[in-house]
């Protein structure tokens, strides 16, 4: 499968506990971080719920 990398380019501060806690699992803690991932169904739904947080840019 490709892998993908996802960037936070949006701070976490003031959102709702759900949007903290799916950065948090995906590895993501600052502005401007980024982890790279395989991309799979679990992930991409983790991604839906913070897409106006992160960016992301297939591999």
């Amino acid at each position: 499968m490709a892998n993908i990398k996802i960037t936070l380019v949006k701070s976490l501060i003031g959102t709702r506990p759900e949007v903290r806690k799916n950065a948090k699992a995906l590895g993501l803690s600052k502005v401007n971080s980024f982890v790279i991932k395989e991309d799979t169904p679990i992930v991409r739904g983790m991604i839906n719920k913070l897409q106006t947080y992160v960016k992301v840019e297939e591999i």
